[in-house]
């Protein structure tokens, strides 16, 4: 018996399955990818999250062996596989057209690969049956790809990929070309069979819902880097950044001038009117430029007369969004912000004078630069 190396050991004390460590790629002298790391969990849902050309596509196929990084490692169960073939290493991608055959039926849609392996007609049979019942689409052994709903396709893409038993199931945007309501149905479907399958899923997307709804950690992805890695919590609550902060959940983005502060609060000023954020340990004095996140649903509006302390501005527009109230405030500084909460005060209308505050506990300090 082979002994295991000390990556391999490490793997297991750790139970990391999969290991990037400073991956970096260019594309005709454009640099994609500036020095990721990322270490994956065993049985673990993360999303990749970000805007077209971040880098998060080219992340996938690195993993899949489909792309060479110009640099970096990616070792999977302790073991370097940077330069294996896509085929000798136990991963699987499931793409976002399904790439199903289109001449097969289902049955030999998701057993072509252990075809391929020559394995017998029993084995190939049972493991198609077992992979359908996982995505519950027994009986449907004989249906061609067109006779099929797009959610029932994606369902026969998993299948496909599942039946080889993959370490990890990469999924690039594979719910891109659903509609809403069929695309929401399947994100807990997805969930819900990743948690019974047990399989690392690594995700991606730019649709910032669905990494909130399904992952356990996103990593937001921006410019080659990764700009926040946390629970879907600390991403949304707790940004690092006013990028992330607007990106996940269009935060409004508030700067001013620290002054007042204290030992648990940071006190800020500027042109329309006084703010506070929680300081959380951040070193901040008095005097320096401060950068504020705070989520629409925080902002409190009322009325100049009230005596309330805030910021001073005049409702611009208001709409429903979502099942909820959306009021623009422009400022006096001729920035805005957003307050969008459900049974906020509706008698407001475009011209009134307001006051927009928020509880400092419901605010983060960001870095503006990322």
């Amino acid at each position: 018996m082979r002994n295991k190396t000390s990556l391999e050991r490490l793997a297991e004390v750790e139970d990391v399955i999969l290991r990037l460590e400073n991956i970096k790629k260019s594309f005709d002298g454009v640099t994609v990818l500036n020095g990721i790391d990322l270490d994956v969990k065993r049985g673990e849902f993360i999303t990749l999250l970000g805007s077209s050309g971040c880098g998060k596509t080219t992340t996938l196929r690195i993993i899949g062996g489909l792309e060479t990084a110009d640099e970096g490692r990616v070792i999977l169960e302790g073991v370097d596989v940077t330069n294996e073939e896509p085929n000798k290493r136990n991963v699987n991608t499931v793409f976002q057209n399904y790439a199903l055959f289109p001449h097969m039926n289902v049955e030999q849609n998701v057993g072509y690969s252990l075809k391929i392996r020559r394995r017998s007609k029993e084995d190939i049979k049972k493991a198609v049956s077992d992979a359908l019942q996982m995505v519950q689409l027994e009986g449907y052994e004989k249906r061609m790809p067109n006779e099929l709903s797009g959610g029932q396709r994606q369902r026969i893409a998993i299948a496909r990929a599942i039946v080889n038993e993959p370490k990890v199931l990469l999924l690039d945007e594979p719910l891109g070309a659903l509609d809403l309501k069929l695309r929401r149905q399947m994100q807990i479907e997805l969930k819900r069979l990743q948690k019974r399958l047990g399989i690392t899923f690594i995700y991606i997307t730019h649709d910032q819902e669905e990494a909130l709804n399904m992952s356990d950690r996103i990593a937001v992805m921006r410019n080659g880097v990764f700009e926040q890695l946390g629970t879907a919590s600390d991403v949304y609550d707790r940004p690092r950044t006013s990028y992330v902060a607007e990106f996940v959940g269009s935060a409004n983005i508030i700067r001013g001038t620290a002054q007042g502060s204290d030992e648990n609060t940071v006190r800020f000023v500027n042109s329309c009117g006084t703010g506070e954020v929680s300081r959380n340990g951040a070193a901040i004095k008095d005097g320096e430029d401060v950068v504020t996140a705070v989520r629409s649903e925080h902002i409190d509006l009322c009325s100049p007369e009230s005596g309330a302390k805030g910021l001073r501005g005049t409702v611009k527009e208001k709409s429903f969004s979502g099942g909820m109230l959306r009021i623009e405030v422009g400022l006096e500084d001729g920035t805005s912000v957003v307050s969008s909460r459900h049974g906020i005060n509706a008698d407001w209308v475009p011209g009134d004078a307001v006051i927009a505050s928020w509880d400092p506990e419901k605010a983060v300090l960001v870095d503006l630069e990322g």
